[in-house]
């Protein structure tokens, strides 16, 4: 009679934004473009917050025998946290993770999108334009200010930098670059394995590969990022933004001052 154990599956959508499709097709002609000018193009966003201790870890791995970790995860049996803050090259096919102590804020992601231009960014492409593809809430927020003055302070006046950011939807994350050819690969290359110290954190990111040739570098950030502050009103005021006219909530470039 066709019956089997069965689980939920997530398959309605709830987002009833009129704009979303409007929002696809304008990221694919943003892409195109940077795509045909040779402009570098960056899919951002933040993994899941890791304890790190001998906590069970998703996932199954070939073993003798199962590897005994605590029967809780409590926070004060921990060494500390990971935050990983992924950077995808979409041109490139390269990863960079930057795995933060403290908290996923705007300054820790804007950091990290600063340590992947310092590092790869500016030697491999030299050009003074880059597009970051995100999602619409969290650290990289379309929202909050701070993500936006930490990009104009920290990233674009520095280096000379004009940055065009387009936001994916609500509830479109799944759709972002960086979650399907970055951070699952990642997922599936330290699955089982307990995430007892940051350098095993690190040593898993770096050690994720794909037939396609995906290569993956990692950092360690010990700075400190405090949650609850807020944009100067200064710098708001003096950010160089020009929203985009389509959905400009969404898509919007910062220019250097």
């Amino acid at each position: 009679m066709d019956f089997s154990l069965r689980v939920n599956r997530k398959a309605i959508a709830t987002d009833s934004s009129p704009n979303r499709d409007q929002q696809f097709r304008y990221i694919s002609s943003l892409r195109g473009r940077f795509e045909g000018q040779g402009l570098p193009i960056i899919s951002v966003d933040t993994k899941k917050r890791e304890l790190v201790g001998n906590f069970k870890n998703n996932g199954t791995k070939w073993d003798r025998s199962p590897v005994r970790v605590n029967d809780h995860d409590f926070r004060s049996a921990a060494l500390g946290v990971a935050i990983p803050y992924g950077i995808y090259d979409v041109m490139a096919n390269r990863g960079s993770v930057f795995v933060g102590i403290s908290h996923d804020t705007a300054a820790f992601a804007v950091h990290s999108i600063t340590g992947w231009w310092q590092r790869e960014g500016a030697t491999r492409y030299g050009r003074r334009q880059l597009l970051i593809l995100a999602d619409t809430g969290g650290s990289n927020s379309c929202r909050t200010h701070a993500w936006k003055t930490e990009l104009q302070t920290q990233l674009c006046n520095p280096f000379g930098l004009t940055v065009t950011v387009a936001h994916y939807p609500t509830g479109a994350s799944k759709w972002n670059p960086i979650e399907h050819r970055l951070f699952s690969e990642i997922s599936k290359n330290w699955a089982a394995e307990p995430l007892d110290s940051y350098s095993k954190i690190l040593n898993f990111i770096r050690n994720t590969t794909t037939r396609t040739g995906l290569v993956v570098s990692a950092w360690l950030d010990r700075r400190q990022y405090p949650t609850g502050t807020s944009a100067d009103p200064d710098q708001v005021r003096r950010l160089r933004i020009q929203p985009h006219q389509t959905l400009p909530a969404w898509n919007y470039t910062i220019a250097p001052m």
